[in-house]
């Protein structure tokens, strides 16, 4: 592409970093990607790296000047391989097991010294089940038999994606209610709880592993803490300055209007079901995530945003 020199002449941490952005994912464990990508995008460009998206056409929009954009598909790669021209290193987002391989084989010839892979928490439930059902752990294991050094991120849910309109469901229709008439109705108000992690910081550990080498090989886990209904609730409330109502709606009723609002049966199940077992099982859960090594704040040298973080920085969504 204009401007770059031949990759084989300049090393990889000196070429562009490739950033994937896919349009919003309802189906379960896919990630905002276009609001982890700006982050990112905005947290590489001040540790002086160049920069280019690779974005499906409505996502084109709206990045950080300096960065370069593609508009194509990582899951169809094949289709915009120019993408890949000359690339040091990838944050692999929204790839498909049928066509990954594609992905791969375009970042190796490119010379990519790198592959971050943005995963799931799903690869671990997968590896039960026969691997032509896989999907995250068939996206992983294409990774790691690319040949470039890899890093897969599994993070919590995201708290920017009830903003971008991906998974988790629990929230997704808040904005609305909450304008509409200051209600926020959901199953397991009482004892309901979620695992969330602030965009900023999954984008932080996203450009140590494609800046340094510390987390090469390794299944990073990036996740936040079981966030409990009421205390989201009562975070937007704060930031308004009111009191927000709630209605405790049956797993039914709350199935019945996210079904309403395009989710699928997979992600509502899934959704349902962390809600209720993060409430029920909180003191394990919580110190099972107390104890990964390296935590978030190991690895990008400061404390996690938080849930009250998060809300004061996009209060206007609720307004």
């Amino acid at each position: 592409m204009d401007g770059f020199e031949p990759s084989e002449k300049v090393p990889p941490g000196e070429r562009p970093v490739l950033l994937t952005v896919v349009g919003p994912r309802k189906d379960e464990g896919n990630s905002p990607t276009g609001i982890v990508g700006r982050c990112l995008a905005r947290q590489l460009l001040a540790m002086d790296r160049r920069v280019r998206v690779m974005a499906e056409p409505d996502l084109c929009d709206g990045w950080p000047d300096g960065v370069e954009v593609v508009e194509g598909s990582v899951t169809r790669p094949l289709e915009c391989a120019q993408a890949f021209d000359a690339v040091g290193a990838v944050f692999l987002a929204g790839a498909h097991p049928s066509t990954v391989w594609d992905a791969l084989a375009l970042a190796r010839n490119a010379g990519a010294g790198k592959i971050v892979l943005l995963s799931s928490h799903g690869p671990e439930y997968e590896a039960a089940n026969p691997p032509e059902t896989w999907f995250w752990l068939a996206v992983e294991k294409a990774v790691e038999g690319s040949g470039i050094a890899w890093t897969h991120i599994r993070p919590s849910a995201v708290m920017g994606a009830v903003i971008e309109g991906t998974y988790p469901a629990t929230g997704s229709d808040w904005p609305d209610t909450v304008r509409a008439d200051g209600v926020v109705r959901e199953a397991f108000l009482a004892e309901g709880h979620y695992p969330f992690i602030h965009e900023e910081d999954l984008a932080a550990v996203a450009a140590v592993a494609l800046t340094g080498d510390d987390l090469a090989g390794t299944v990073m886990e990036a996740v936040g803490p079981p966030l409990s209904t009421r205390a989201r609730v009562r975070s937007i409330g704060a930031a308004l300055g009111r009191d927000i109502g709630t209605v405790d709606l049956t797993p039914d009723e709350c199935r019945a209007v996210w079904r309403g609002l395009g989710w699928p049966e997979g992600a509502i199940d899934v959704t349902l079901f962390a809600l209720e077992a993060y409430g029920a099982r909180y003191a394990e859960l919580l110190r099972w995530t107390l104890d990964r090594r390296p935590s978030v704040r190991d690895v990008i040298g400061r404390p996690p945003r938080t849930y009250d973080d998060w809300v004061r920085e996009h209060i206007d969504v609720f307004r």
